[in-house]
C-alpha cells in the first residue's frame, strides 16, 4: 500500500501545479455555448476538443454522425482520444452539451477563488477537463499499463443521446473492449451505481375554436386535456406507491415517478375557447420496473382517453433504460479504494435520481460508475459552478482507477 499511496501523491503534486492551466481549460470550454436542445456550437466544441487533445499528443479517432443534425445543420461529433497500448480498455466519457442557460452571462465564465462559474463548469466539462488531466498525469509520469485508457465525449446527453452514446452504441463503437467505464457527472461525492429510466411523452389534446361569447359552437381542448390528466393521476397513485431497494439519499425520492405537466401550453386568447392543449409526461422508472411494461401502461391509459372519445395524440421525447452495477465488482472496488486514499473516506453508493450514459456500457456488459467533481445541486442553476480543488482530486482518483485496474 505504502507504494500506491506514494504514486497518489505524485500525481496530486503534478496536478496541484496545473491548477491555473485546467481552470483556463474550462474556462475556454464553458465560453462555447453548446446549449441543448437545440444543439448549438456542437462543431465548434468538438474542433477545438479535438485540437486540444492531439496538442496533449493523445490519439483521437472522430466519429461523425452524417445522418444526425445539430441545430446548424451540421453532422453530430463524437470523440475518442486513447493512451497507451493492449486489447483492454478502461473508458472515461463524458458529455459536452449544456442544458440552455438562465442568461448568456453563464458563457463568461468567472472565477472566486477556487471555484469557476459558468453555464457547464458543474454538468459536466469540468468533469471531461479532470479526466482529461487524469490520462495526461499518467502520461508525464511515465506510468505503464496493460491496456489503454480511452476519453470519450459525447453530444445530446442532456436530450437521451441520439446522435450521441446512443448512436456509437448502434455503430458498435462504443465499449469496444472495455473492462469498465467511469462518468464524470456530477455526483456530490457519492458513486452512482445505478439509475431510473425514463420514458417522457408529448401529448396534444383537440378541440373547436370559437368565440366565447358562442363557446357552444366550439369544443374546449383544455376540458378535454383536464379530463386525460384525471385518467394519468389514477395510473400516478399507483406508480409512486413503489419504492426502489437502492440507497438513494432522502427517503421521499425512494419513490418511483410519474410527473405531469412539466411542461404545457393551450390557447390563443382569454377569450377564445382553446382548440388545442398539450402537456407533457415524465415518467421515471427505478431499476426493479420494467420500461417497456411501464410504456404501455402510459399509452394504454391514452388509448383509453381516445377510445372514449377524446381526440389525442402523442409523441415520445425520451426514452431510456434504467441499469444498475454491483459494488462488487473490480472496477467498483478500485473506485472505493482510490476515493478513499484521496479523500481519506469511504465513498457511498447512491443511485442517480435520473437517466445516465452508463446504461449504455451496462447494456454491452461493461461494468460502469459515475463519480464527477460537481455538486448535484447546482447543476443546471444560475449559480452553477465546480471547486477547482474537486476537479483535482477526482482527476487523481481516475488516474489511481486506471493504474489499478490497467496494472501490468
Amino acid at each position: 500500500m505504502r507504494g500506491d499511496a506514494v504514486r497518489a501523491d505524485q500525481l496530486l503534486e503534478w496536478l496541484r501545479q496545473r491548477e491555473e492551466e485546467m481552470a483556463g481549460l474550462l474556462a475556454e470550454l464553458v465560453a462555447i455555448p453548446t446549449e441543448n436542445p437545440p444543439g448549438n456550437n456542437y462543431r465548434g466544441c468538438a474542433d477545438f476538443l479535438e485540437n486540444r487533445l492531439r496538442q496533449c499528443g493523445l490519439e483521437c479517432e472522430r466519429l461523425e454522425a452524417s445522418e444526425l443534425k445539430g441545430s446548424l445543420g451540421e453532422s453530430l461529433v463524437c470523440l475518442i482520444a486513447s493512451y497507451g497500448r493492449g486489447e483492454r480498455v478502461l473508458y472515461f466519457h463524458g458529455h459536452y452539451d449544456v442544458v440552455p442557460a438562465q442568461s448568456r452571462e453563464q458563457f463568461q465564465p468567472s472565477r472566486r477563488d477556487h471555484f469557476l462559474f459558468g453555464r457547464g463548469s458543474c454538468d459536466m466539462k469540468g468533469g471531461i477537463v479532470a479526466m482529461l488531466y487524469a490520462i495526461l498525469a499518467l502520461k508525464d509520469c511515465g506510468a505503464g499499463l496493460d491496456g489503454r485508457m480511452a476519453l470519450t465525449l459525447v453530444p445530446n446527453e442532456e436530450t437521451g443521446g441520439e446522435g450521441g452514446s446512443a448512436w456509437l452504441a448502434a455503430q458498435g463503437r462504443l465499449g469496444r473492449g472495455g473492462i469498465g467505464m467511469l462518468l464524470a457527472e456530477p455526483t456530490s461525492g457519492a458513486v452512482w451505481n445505478a439509475n431510473r429510466g425514463a420514458i417522457s411523452l408529448r401529448v396534444r389534446v383537440f378541440g373547436k375554436s370559437a368565440h366565447v361569447s358562442l363557446q357552444h359552437q366550439g369544443e374546449n381542448a383544455f376540458e378535454r386535456m383536464v379530463q386525460v390528466v384525471g385518467q394519468l393521476q389514477e395510473l400516478k397513485r399507483e406508480v409512486e406507491e413503489r419504492a426502489t431497494g437502492f440507497p438513494i439519499g432522502a427517503d421521499q425520492a425512494r419513490h418511483s415517478i410519474l410527473m405531469l405537466g412539466g411542461q404545457s401550453g393551450a390557447g390563443t386568447n382569454f377569450n377564445v375557447v382553446p382548440e388545442e392543449c398539450w402537456f407533457t409526461i415524465d415518467r421515471r422508472i427505478n431499476p426493479e420496473e420494467d420500461l417497456e411494461e411501464e410504456k404501455s401502461k402510459l399509452i394504454a391509459t391514452l388509448q383509453g382517453c381516445k377510445s372514449d372519445g377524446i381526440p389525442l395524440e402523442w409523441e415520445i421525447l425520451q426514452e431510456g433504460q434504467s441499469s444498475s452495477c454491483g459494488e462488487e465488482e473490480p472496477l467498483g472496488q478500485a473506485l472505493a479504494r482510490s476515493v478513499r486514499a484521496v479523500t481519506g473516506e469511504a465513498p457511498r453508493y447512491e443511485m442517480c435520481p435520473g437517466l445516465l450514459e452508463t446504461r449504455y456500457y451496462a447494456g454491452l456488459g461493461v461494468p460502469a460508475y459515475a463519480y464527477g467533481p460537481g455538486r448535484l445541486e447546482v447543476a443546471h442553476g444560475p449559480d452553477e459552478c465546480v471547486d477547482l480543488r474537486k476537479m483535482i482530486d477526482s482527476a487523481v482518483i481516475y488516474a489511481l482507477v486506471a493504474l489499478d485496474m490497467l496494472r501490468r
